[in-house]
């Protein structure tokens, strides 16, 4: 996307538990993510992706346990160093009093900025290059706060990517969005190279653009794979409760949940 090249990085949960009051919220679970993977993180509501993703970002320190990025555990890196390496999308849409969309995109920027010979037009192209991949160059100058939910969303993701991470970690990217929107932001996902770790509700979606997808349950790994070893009738019944065939979807292969009785 820009003159330096972005290396994808390599995540590594170790056992990770975390501990709210008397309840284990995440209980022993361990995932990596390959260098350019994609893994999507589902379960149903109260499975523990937002708590396991605030770890991975370093928001929340579990109670045992590591997040490795590189090798290197988060919390024991400074604040900045990691901002050039991990980008994160949070589940909660932010008030950016007084910030037009630009603004916001551009504290991508800011882990990178230094103090003198600031590459003003390098950053600039950047922002201005991801404002474009999410569709928000248009809109550009105008006001955060008056940007619908899926605006708002679209210029977060630009946030992130302007931060050129190794690694973004996305915490229900396509909430307020809608369906081609979705699928744009995924697919735009997929062509960046970067390491992805997505909390994701739609399994369809999941498995279209996951190399991986990992099932919460009740803070355990209930299943980890690649959707079509992940995505079967049983784990269905077992972790949601519900009924589904599952087929393939005929032009792209990847699994197809079919919900019904």
């Amino acid at each position: 996307m820009s003159h330096h090249e972005v290396h994808p990085a390599e995540l590594d949960i170790r056992e990770v538990t975390h501990t709210a009051g008397d309840r284990e919220v995440l209980s022993r679970v361990s995932l990596t993510a390959a260098p350019g993977e994609v893994v999507g993180v589902v379960g149903p509501n109260g499975a523990g992706k937002s708590t396991l993703l605030r770890t991975a970002y370093r928001q929340l320190r579990p109670t045992h346990g590591r997040v490795l990025l590189d090798g290197t555990d988060v919390f024991r890196t400074p604040r900045r160093s990691l901002a050039r390496r991990l980008a994160a999308l949070p589940q909660e849409l932010p008030a950016e009093f007084e910030l037009t969309a630009h603004d916001v995109a551009a504290m991508g920027r800011t882990p990178h900025r230094r103090r003198i010979g600031r590459d003003r037009l390098g950053d600039e192209r950047i922002v201005t290059v991801s404002l474009e991949m999410v569709e928000m160059a248009e809109l550009a100058h105008r006001s955060f706060d008056q940007l619908s939910g899926g605006e708002k969303q679209r210029v977060l993701i630009a946030r992130a990517l302007a931060q050129e991470p190794g690694m973004l970690v996305l915490d229900e990217p396509t909430n307020h969005l809608d369906m081609r929107h979705q699928f744009d932001v995924l697919a735009l996902v997929r062509r960046l190279n970067v390491t992805t770790l997505a909390a994701l509700h739609d399994l369809n979606l999941a498995a279209r653009f996951c190399d991986r997808m990992c099932v919460l349950a009740a803070g355990e790994v209930a299943a980890i794979g690649t959707p079509a070893e992940v995505l079967t009738e049983s784990l269905l019944s077992e972790v949601y409760g519900v009924r589904a065939e599952i087929g393939t979807h005929p032009r792209t292969g990847a699994p197809t949940v079919l919900f019904g009785n």
